[in-house]
């Protein structure tokens, strides 16, 4: 009888889990169909597990299971995570990209990932699973590192900084959409920074020469909130593809002698 019962869960494995199975790296696919039924049924519970689990858990559970494995992968590209090293530095960031802190920026990206989950609810546990499978999506993890600073950096200027810094660049009205918009918004609805009279000049000038104060757990909370995963990846990806992308000149936009007011 338990024969029967193992066999007749060996085919229904094989039938219909094969087309899934393709889609697993050669190696994996080899180790699922040898397992004995016993262990599949491991497999099978932690699936269902999985499934179960609320987005959160999953980001939990994926941090305990992979981070350190993928710390050591990353910690062995030595080029990549010198070549973002010296981007953070040319900005002016502060960041020593040591174990513990790539370790904490995997268990961010999850975390980043899953409260991504409204507006892509189907694609967080493939892209969560693509980091672990794929080299190139690992690679995802220093772009998301120096996307996810430099947001922060910005997140703590003034507005007439952000002035300076989107008068700087070459596509001027996109990057004013795509990341001095939505952070001024998340100033303005959080308190942060409240506009007063337009019509007054000084009032004006009061809240737009003003320096955010934001505790580093709340920048890092406002960040998350404002822009998803791709955004941030993508703003990494672009600056370390072409370090042009964002022009900058710190010397310039930090100056506090020079002024100027948004049009």
């Amino acid at each position: 009888m338990a024969q029967q019962a193992s066999m007749e869960a060996q085919i229904l494995f094989q039938t219909d889990s094969e087309s899934i199975l393709d889609k697993l790296p050669p190696e994996a696919k080899t180790w699922a169909e040898s397992l004995p039924w016993n262990q599949r049924r491991y497999v099978l519970s932690l699936c269902h597990l999985m499934c179960a689990a609320t987005p959160e858990m999953q980001a939990e559970f994926l941090d305990d299971y992979t981070a350190t494995g993928l710390v050591t992968k990353r910690l062995q590209d030595k080029n990549t995570q010198q070549r973002v090293q010296e981007h953070l530095k040319q900005f002016q960031i502060q960041l020593e990209l040591s174990e513990t802190v790539l370790r904490s920026y995997i268990r961010q990206f999850y975390i980043h990932s899953a409260q991504d989950v409204s507006r892509q609810p189907d694609l967080y546990l493939e892209s969560a699973l693509r980091l672990v499978l794929s080299t190139e999506e690992r690679n995802n993890v220093f772009n998301y590192i120096l996307g996810f600073e430099l947001i922060k950096m910005m997140f703590s200027m003034s507005w007439l900084q952000h002035e300076r810094l989107y008068q700087l660049q070459i596509n001027q009205e996109e990057f004013l959409n795509t990341y001095i918009k939505p952070i001024q918004y998340a100033h303005r609805v959080n308190g942060i920074i409240v506009p007063t009279s337009r019509k007054k000049f000084f009032e004006r000038r009061n809240y737009f020469v003003q320096k955010p104060n934001i505790t580093e757990k709340k920048l890092i909370h406002l960040v998350m909130a404002t822009f998803n995963t791709d955004i941030v990846t993508h703003f990494g990806f672009s600056i370390i593809r072409h370090v042009n992308s964002l022009v900058f000149d710190y010397e310039y936009i930090f100056n506090p002698e020079q002024e100027g007011v948004f049009t």
